[in-house]
């Protein structure tokens, strides 16, 4: 993930203080344990300025709302207090080359400045800290103890110090060419290595645009250059400098991240909308990689431990199959007693039913009668036993089925591609919290609060008509429970995980043979059976649907079905040029 460097700090900057400033501070929320987001309104505009301090995406940028929810976080609370109804007036870097802003608050503009909210963007050590007008510390984001730096502690009540200075040299328009190539090419190394040995206040990120700009790489030996690379690198490096002085920017998405430099990408409207989506994208990855890793091995747990019980009491049932043999063992012995001799070990009797002689085990020190009983006590014990491991065997089965939906669910999300990717796997997440097969994170009481969206995967089949897909088990009830008319189609892969699929019409039309085909196809893509030539799958009318009374979440049954065929591998191909893209849907 690409750091906010000083260059990019600078090009927010510039553009906050253009279209933001002044600014009403109306509202503080907190969104997780890293983001704060304060709402600003102008004369023209209303906005959330997101403060970040995450220890690989600290930042600040005006951002989309924060969702709905509680705030429970006592930072936000303290700035809320402190903040509200003040006015922005000010961003101002703390010292030249510094990772470091004061957002100054004053009654209105024009009035002495009664607050400095501080924010580092500083890696792993980045901050946010409220101070008042006398610099004494309301309130931080993070504080720190004196056991944790003795160099620069946080705490509430202290004096602000800003961050400790960053040691020279720095770049400089007036500084010559000459004295410049000769400070970089000191040390025979790279020259991404040299540049950051001869100046501070660089980035890699910067070190990339530059070497780019001038047709070199970073890892280019600086012995290898020529006059003319010297030449069009000092020309890029000056060229830096100026759009810093003219607080001229651009601001473009790159295959390895993003620019406010360079015109080798894809333009962004403002540098606030390319951090707002460079940001969301990468968090989102980072978390649907840790969520999906998570659900998946907690699922692997689950149904090993599960099908190691099927197992047990599948065994056990076998065993207690037997409790005829014992019970007719005891009949024979009760009816041919008369044959018992003191010490035997066995006895050899036609049986009853077929006339065959069976073998029949003995305890010499019981008679006839004593082994009835014996066999007859065996035969009722494994009579009970049945009757209490078929309910049993019938519950973890049900369960092992749940699971394997979900699971099948979990491995459909292979890779985030866009929000509703992750969103997906966070319903799945609630979902078995709710279920109690995981632990709530955030510690909730109660079931979690559901989405007013619907997330659903969306394409069309060949004549047109709109498939919908459901991600996961809430999106599949949600299907047939709120979404699904009369007029629509049901499908899903018979006897095997996989999504709930709806073929959307409208009163009147009838599908061709070629969209059930597709739809058939569809459903067993998004299915178990995914890599399969030829998967059975079901379709009927929504109303044939149901779900039974205390149903596990996604499991339903159905009649009036028609079985078809569908053909899983004929969709990889088709998928990216039929999807239409993933607009959340509102649930009625």
């Amino acid at each position: 993930m690409q750091p906010v460097d000083f260059t990019t700090l600078m090009a927010v900057c510039a553009e906050l203080r253009q279209d933001w400033l002044p600014a009403r501070c109306e509202q503080v929320v907190q969104r997780d344990v890293y983001t704060l987001a304060i709402a600003l309104r102008t004369l023209d505009q209303r906005g959330w300025l997101a403060i970040a301090w995450h220890p690989q995406a600290a930042r600040l940028h005006i951002d989309a709302p924060p969702p709905k929810g509680p705030d429970t976080f006592t930072f936000s609370q303290q700035l809320k207090h402190q903040l509200g109804g003040y006015a922005l007036v000010d961003i101002a870097p703390l010292a030249p080359w510094e990772r470091a802003l004061d957002l100054q608050f004053a009654r209105r503009p024009g009035d002495a400045i009664q607050w400095h909210l501080y924010v580092e963007v500083m890696g792993k050590y980045s901050n946010v800290i409220l101070t008042n007008a006398q610099n004494q510390i309301v309130t931080a984001a993070h504080q720190v103890s004196e056991q944790q730096s003795s160099v620069r502690p946080i705490a509430t009540g202290a004096f602000y110090t800003p961050p400790p200075a960053i040691a020279g040299p720095f770049p400089s328009r007036q500084e010559p060419q000459e004295r410049w190539q000769e400070r970089v090419s000191l040390i025979p190394t790279s020259l991404k290595k040299a540049l950051f040995k001869a100046y501070s206040g660089l980035s890699s990120a910067l070190v990339r645009d530059l070497a780019s700009q001038a047709g070199l790489t970073p890892e280019a030996s600086i012995t290898d250059l020529t006059v003319a690379d010297w030449q069009r690198l000092h020309e890029c490096w000056q060229a830096w400098l100026q759009r810093l002085e003219t607080q001229n920017f651009r601001a473009q998405f790159l295959s390895s991240g993003y620019s406010v430099l360079v015109d080798a990408g894809t333009p962004a409207d403002s540098v606030q909308t390319l951090l707002s989506r460079y940001y969301t994208d990468a968090l989102n990855q980072q978390e649907f990689s840790r969520l999906h890793h998570q659900l998946g091995q907690r699922l692997k747990s689950l149904l090993k431990k599960l099908r190691q019980k099927e197992a047990t009491f599948t065994d056990r049932l076998g065993q207690a199959d037997q409790a005829d043999d014992y019970r007719q063992q005891a009949d024979l012995l009760m009816a041919y007693n008369f044959q018992w001799q003191p010490g035997m070990t066995s006895m050899s009797l036609a049986s009853f039913e077929t006339g065959e002689t069976v073998k029949i085990p003995l305890d010499p020190e019981k008679n006839a009668v004593q082994n009835a009983q014996a066999f007859y006590k065996k035969h009722q014990k494994l009579k009970r036993s049945r009757q209490a491991i078929t309910p049993l065997l019938n519950e973890v089965r049900t369960e092992i089925a749940y699971l394997d939906q979900v699971d099948a669910a979990v491995k459909r999300i292979e890779r985030y591609e866009a929000e509703p990717d992750l969103i997906a796997l966070q319903e799945i997440r609630d979902e078995l919290v709710q279920q109690n097969y995981l632990e709530d994170p955030t510690h909730r009481s109660g079931p979690p609060s559901p989405s007013e969206t619907l997330n659903v995967r969306k394409l069309q089949t060949p004549n047109g008509f709109d498939i919908w897909v459901g991600r996961n088990n809430r999106q599949n009830d949600l299907l047939i429970s709120k979404v699904a008319t009369d007029y629509d189609l049901w499908f899903h892969t018979q006897e095997i995980p996989g999504s709930h699929v709806l073929l959307r019409l409208d009163a009147g039309q009838v599908p061709a043979d070629e969209d059930l085909q597709f739809t058939a196809d569809i459903a067993a893509y998004f299915s178990r059976a995914q890599q399969a030539d030829q998967v059975p799958v079901i379709f009927t009318q929504p109303k044939y649907v149901f779900k039974p009374k205390g149903a596990l979440p996604g499991m339903v049954t159905y009649t009036h079905e028609t079985v078809i065929w569908g053909q899983p591998t004929k969709i990889p191909e088709q998928l990216q040029a039929i999807q239409s893209p993933a607009a959340p849907t509102l649930v009625s």
